[in-house]
């Protein structure tokens, strides 16, 4: 199949698309650890027969972003993405207090990687899903990393969505896809078992298993080795300049989340240039 053609004005939409989905990644990220907590006390407060505490709804729409300090409600004019923050010189309008910079850089990244999603693809149906995954795989990274939890209602839709995406092979035979979620959920848990039955701790969680299972899904089973490889040498690596450079215990967990997030994301757009270097080093 023939590489398609860049197209500048394509990646300029996905760029400016990726940007507004990263100010509502934005919301994801923060609330939705937030809402599985509120789910969790729920349930908990059932099981003990306990009638739970009302509390005002609470979901990726209400209420209305505001100031964490000042509870002043976001202005529309405040809330482009990038811009507002630049403006603002990194303050909250009302109380001056500072804002993250996480937000923007969350926003720029999803802008940055849409529009390079958009090139290598071009128009059709491979960009938009790979678009979709990118999405997620952002969300997931950042909630990985903050709360070292990958959600179910995140990484269980993903595996259903690869496996619809490759229905007609957009990226891998629908059977390669099929072996892939099924073996990408296999391997780490049998490195999960491996390694508990070895050192008697657990090495990392059951929501690693699914989003490998999910990446699994979206490129078929040929493309596990290389996204398995990339994500442990990434982890290894930080791992040790952490301990090394941050002094962080070695017991301290480490997310594995945002590794196979990036090797995925590699994986999905140069899989084919990754394995061959793979088969010429003799690791394929």
């Amino acid at each position: 199949m023939p590489a398609p053609i860049p197209d500048p004005a394509l990646a300029l939409l996905a760029g400016l698309l990726g940007l507004m989905v990263g100010s509502f990644l934005n919301v994801v990220i923060h609330r939705l650890p937030r809402m599985m907590e509120a789910q969790w006390a729920a349930q908990a407060a059932e099981f003990e027969g306990r009638v739970p505490e009302p509390a005002p709804p609470y979901n990726l729409v209400v209420p209305r972003s505001r100031c964490p300090s000042c509870s002043a409600p976001i202005r529309p004019l405040h809330n482009i993405p990038v811009l507002s923050y630049l403006a603002l010189r990194g303050r909250c309008a009302g109380c001056a207090t500072p804002i993250s910079a996480r937000y923007p850089a969350v926003e720029a990244l999803t802008g940055v990687l849409s529009a390079w999603v958009a090139l290598h693809f071009g128009w059709g149906l491979a960009a938009a899903a790979a678009l979709l995954l990118l999405w997620y795989l952002i969300a997931l990274s950042f909630i990985d990393a903050d709360t070292t939890l990958l959600p179910d209602s995140m990484t269980l839709p993903l595996i259903w969505m690869g496996l619809l995406v490759n229905l007609d092979g957009t990226f891998a035979p629908l059977a390669d896809a099929v072996t892939g979620a099924c073996a990408g959920y296999g391997i780490l848990w049998l490195v999960y078992w491996g390694f508990k039955l070895a050192t008697g701790r657990e090495g990392m969680g059951y929501g690693d298993f699914k989003l490998l299972a999910a990446l699994g899904a979206w490129m078929g089973w040929k493309m596990l080795l290389p996204i398995v490889l990339l994500s442990s040498l990434a982890g290894a690596i930080l791992g040790i300049a952490l301990i090394l450079l941050a002094r962080r215990g070695r017991h301290v967990p480490i997310p594995f989340g945002p590794y196979l997030a990036i090797a995925g994301f590699g994986t999905l757009l140069y899989g084919r240039d990754i394995t061959a270097a793979m088969h010429a080093v003799g690791l394929g």
